[in-house]
C-alpha cells in the first residue's frame, strides 16, 4: 500500500529542509523521495508574466512560479534544439559530449553516459517520456521505463495542421514528392511536410498533439499516484515551436494591433554577417518565402504582428496544458510531493536584429525560462537573478531529491538559491555554436560565448582557434545589443579582461563558498 499523502508530504517537507542543509556526499538516512514533473516547453522565450511580460497571459505558468523560485538570468548551452537538449539531459557541455547539429546523437559520442532520467531510473523511479524531452528524432530509449504514445499522430506533430487551406498544401506537396520519388515519412509512416506558419483552428485543444499529450499525461497521473515508487514524468510541449498553431481561443487573448514589436530590427552595428546564421527556419513556411535577411528592410509591420500574434497564443494555449497538469497532480494529492520544473531548449528571436528563429549567439537565443518548484519548501524570495545554466539542473533536481550526484556533472546544484537568492554564484556562464552541417558551410566559423553579470562576450573563430571577429555587449547600457563594442580600440583593454575570463573557461568560475 502507497504511503498516506498527509504522511508522506511531512516525511517530503522535512527530507527539503535536510537537503537545503546538508551536503550531497553525507545523505544516508531513509526518506521518501519526491517525484518529479518535468515539462520542457520548445522555443519558450522568457517573456511570461512572471518574468514581467505585461502583454504575454501566462496564468498558471506564473502561478506555479509564486509557488517555487524563478530563475530570472538562467541561459542554455546552445541556441540548437538537439545540442541543447543533450547537454540538458546529460548535465555535461557540448565540449564535452560534441554535439553541435540536429543530426548527431550524443550516444555515439558518449554512448556510456548516464542522461537525467535515466539515472533517477536507476534510483528507482518510474521515468516516463511524453512527447519532445530528448530532441524528437533522436529518443534515448535508455532514459525511460516507457515513452507511451498517442494513436494518429506524427513521430514529429510539428507540422500538425488541421484547417483545409493547410491540408490541401501539405497533400499538393506530398503529390509532388511522390512524383519525384521523393519520401519524408516518417518513424510512424507519416508524411512530414510544412504548409503556413500560422493557424486558427476552431477546436479543442486536444485537435493538436500538445493538449492531447496533457490528457494522456493525466491518464498516466491516474496510475502513478497507485504505484509505491516515486516518478519522474516529462511532458514535452511542442508549441511554441513553428508553426504557430492553436485553437481559435488562443488567440482572441489578444488584440493584435496592441501586442509590442521588436524595438531592435536590424543585427547589432559592428558584428559579422556571419554572427547572424541566416538558417531562420520560418522561411521555409508556405506563406513566409518572402522572409527578409537580416540587414534588409524589416518585414511589413502586418506580417510581424501575426507572428508575434501566433507566438502569443501558442504559448498561451501551452500554459493552458500546464495548468491543467498542476490542476490534476493537486486533484490526485500529489502536488505537495512533487517537484516540478518547467524550462525550454533555448530561447527565440521574434525580429529582434531581423531575425526570426535561434541559432545565434545573442541574448534573445540563449536567455532561457527556468521555474522550479519543490515541495515543502518556501523560498524567501520568488525570484533569483544569479545566473544559471542549463548544465545545473541536473545536479539540482539530484539534490531536491536527496540522491547523491554523479561526479561526471558540470554544472551546480541551484539549491543554495532557494534559502538565499541573492548569495554569491557564478560570474559567468558559458554558450557555444558550431556550424550545424560543416559540408554546408563554405566559411566556417565556430563560436565561443560568455555571459556575465554585466557583459555578453563572443568570440568567433575558425578550425584552428584563430580569431576571426569578436563581438561585446554592455547590457548595463545596451541592453538590446545594438553595439558592438569590440571593435572600438577604447574598448581594447576591457575586451581583453573578458578574454582572458572567457578562455580560463567554466571550470574557472565555480559557485564561491558560502561566508
Amino acid at each position: 500500500m502507497k504511503t498516506s499523502i498527509l504522511g508522506r508530504t511531512a516525511k517530503l517537507f522535512l527530507v527539503v529542509l535536510w537537503v537545503c542543509s546538508s551536503s550531497c556526499q553525507s545523505r544516508q538516512a531513509e526518506y521518501v523521495k519526491p517525484n518529479i514533473l518535468f515539462i520542457p516547453v520548445d522555443d519558450l522565450r522568457p517573456d511570461l508574466g512572471c518574468y514581467g511580460s505585461t502583454t504575454l497571459l501566462s496564468p498558471h505558468i506564473d502561478r506555479l512560479a509564486a509557488d517555487g523560485v524563478t530563475f530570472t538570468r538562467a541561459y542554455c548551452q546552445q541556441s540548437v534544439c538537439n545540442p541543447s537538449r543533450a547537454s540538458l539531459l546529460t548535465g555535461l557541455r557540448p565540449d564535452s559530449i560534441q554535439v553541435w547539429d540536429l543530426r548527431t546523437s550524443f550516444r555515439e559520442v558518449v554512448p556510456e553516459v548516464v542522461t537525467l532520467p535515466q539515472y533517477f531510473k536507476q534510483q528507482g523511479y518510474t521515468t516516463i517520456g511524453l512527447g519532445k524531452t530528448f530532441h524528437n528524432n533522436i529518443p534515448d530509449t535508455l532514459s525511460w521505463t516507457r515513452k507511451p504514445h498517442i494513436e494518429g499522430y506524427p513521430f514529429d506533430p510539428d507540422a500538425v495542421y488541421l484547417n483545409e487551406e493547410n491540408l490541401q498544401i501539405q497533400e499538393a506537396k506530398i503529390e509532388r514528392m511522390k512524383a519525384r520519388g521523393q519520401n519524408r515519412i516518417d518513424q510512424l509512416g507519416h508524411w512530414y511536410v510544412k504548409a503556413n506558419a500560422i493557424e486558427i483552428a476552431d477546436a479543442g485543444d486536444d485537435a493538436y498533439f500538445d493538449g492531447a499529450q496533457t490528457s494522456l499525461a493525466i491518464e498516466i497521473l491516474n496510475d502513478l499516484v497507485q504505484d509505491d515508487k516515486p516518478f519522474f514524468l516529462s511532458v514535452g510541449y511542442f508549441r511554441p515551436h513553428l508553426p504557430f498553431n492553436a485553437p481559435q481561443k488562443y488567440w482572441d487573448l489578444y488584440d493584435r494591433a496592441s501586442l509590442p514589436l521588436a524595438d531592435n530590427t536590424f543585427p547589432p552595428e559592428g558584428s559579422p554577417d556571419f554572427a547572424v546564421h541566416g538558417d531562420q527556419e520560418l522561411r521555409s513556411y508556405d506563406d513566409c518565402h518572402d522572409l527578409p535577411w537580416p540587414g534588409e528592410a524589416p518585414w511589413d509591420e502586418a506580417r510581424q504582428r501575426e507572428l508575434v500574434h501566433g507566438y502569443h497564443a501558442s504559448v498561451s494555449y501551452i500554459d493552458a496544458q500546464v495548468g491543467r497538469l498542476l490542476d490534476a497532480l493537486k486533484r490526485k494529492g500529489l502536488y505537495e510531493e512533487t517537484v516540478v520544473v518547467v524550462t525550454t531548449d533555448h530561447g527565440f528571436s521574434d525580429g529582434q536584429h531581423g531575425y526570426w528563429g535561434k541559432h545565434n549567439m545573442w541574448e534573445d537565443s540563449l536567455h532561457v525560462p527556468l521555474i522550479i518548484r519543490a515541495p515543502g519548501l518556501v523560498p524567501p524570495l520568488s525570484a533569483s537573478r544569479r545566473l544559471t545554466e542549463h548544465v545545473d539542473l541536473f545536479p539540482t533536481l539530484c539534490d531536491l531529491c536527496g540522491l547523491p550526484q554523479p561526479d561526471y556533472l558540470e554544472g551546480s546544484s541551484l539549491v543554495p538559491l532557494f534559502s538565499d537568492p541573492r548569495r554569491s554564484w557564478k560570474e559567468a556562464v558559458f554558450s557555444w555554436r558550431r556550424p550545424m552541417y560543416h559540408d554546408l558551410h563554405k566559411d566556417y566559423h565556430e563560436a565561443r560565448g560568455m555571459r556575465t553579470e554585466r557583459y555578453r562576450f563572443t568570440s568567433y573563430e575558425d578550425e584552428e582557434g584563430n580569431v576571426l571577429h569578436t563581438e561585446l555587449f554592455d547590457h548595463l547600457t545596451d541592453p538590446y545589443e545594438t553595439r558592438n563594442l569590440a571593435l572600438d580600440l577604447a574598448n581594447h583593454q576591457l575586451v581583453s579582461t573578458v578574454r582572458r575570463q572567457l578562455d580560463r573557461g567554466w571550470r574557472q568560475h565555480p559557485v564561491p563558498a558560502p561566508v
